[in-house]
């Protein structure tokens, strides 16, 4: 099985794993495995959760490509698998360039794996609350030009980051390198509006906190609106992840009532 080495019992859980697992791949091992069947036995709109929140990363790296950006940087990517940023944007602009981050060495080195051969595509372990470390490393350098607009993907990553401050300033410290014209396109963790048992919250984030080393915060509305302060949103504004142009063939899971998705999303170009 592609991914999963003969040592994978000893592998602790990651996020980019345990999202690998619930949208269905086969890039994790017997700890995500573990971690995500706990969460799900919690809520089991889990994996509908991760769909949802692909399908919008699809539509709006589509609607950034279709304005001409040519330079994608995906911070906190996971695994570059089916339908990832480089492909759907490749069927635009075959000469865009694509950099992913994340944290997991394994997730990076999976990445690296599946985009050989691909000079305009590659991955680099780094960590988002070290902006410095992303944005002045060598291969970043390389496929990446600051002067020209590149859209920064944020997509399911900073309600990782727990501390308020430190999730602001490394998000500040990443757009302050772009120029004008990029774009900023976010999705983040929210329980506002659903209809969940809080207890049963607590012991999902105790998943995280207990098997992994990225737990896991969520945020109001207000607090995801407010990282997009000072940037032109794109229609129809911060909303709920099946909300965001919908499109022919996208899960309708959460057709009926969008907050329950728990997520929230958001796309703006930088003035």
């Amino acid at each position: 099985m592609a991914g999963v080495a003969n040592d994978g019992s000893a592998k602790p859980a990651t996020a980019a794993r345990i999202y690998d697992y619930h949208l269905g791949g086969t890039h994790n091992f017997p700890a995500d495995r573990e971690a995500a069947q706990a969460i799900t036995k919690m809520f089991p709109f889990v994996p509908l959760l991760a769909r949802a929140n692909r399908a919008f990363l699809g539509r709006a790296v589509r609607h950034v490509a279709e304005q001409g950006v040519k330079q994608f940087l995906d911070v906190g990517s996971g695994i570059p698998t089916e339908g990832n940023v480089h492909e759907v944007v490749h069927e635009i602009s075959p000469d865009a360039r694509v950099v992913y981050v994340d944290i997991d060495p394994v997730a990076v080195s999976e990445s690296l794996d599946i985009l050989a051969g691909n000079p305009r595509t590659t991955a680099i372990r780094a960590d988002l609350r070290d902006p410095q470390s992303i944005l002045a490393h060598p291969q970043v350098r390389k496929i990446i030009d600051f002067d020209q607009p590149v859209a920064l993907l944020m997509v399911a990553v900073l309600h990782f980051v727990a501390d308020d401050e430190v999730a602001t300033k490394s998000l500040g410290e990443l757009l302050g390198a772009l120029p004008s014209g990029s774009y900023l396109v976010l999705s983040h963790g929210s329980a506002e509006g659903m209809t969940i048992d809080l207890d049963q919250l607590d012991s999902a984030q105790g998943v995280y906190k207990r098997d992994t080393t990225t737990p896991f915060v969520l945020r109001s509305r207000a607090e995801v609106t407010a990282w997009f302060d000072g940037l032109d949103l794109v229609e129809p504004g911060v909303v709920w992840l099946p909300e965001w142009r919908p499109a022919p063939g996208d899960p309708t899971d959460f057709a009926a009532d969008p907050s329950q998705s728990g997520g929230l999303c958001g796309v703006a170009k930088l003035p």
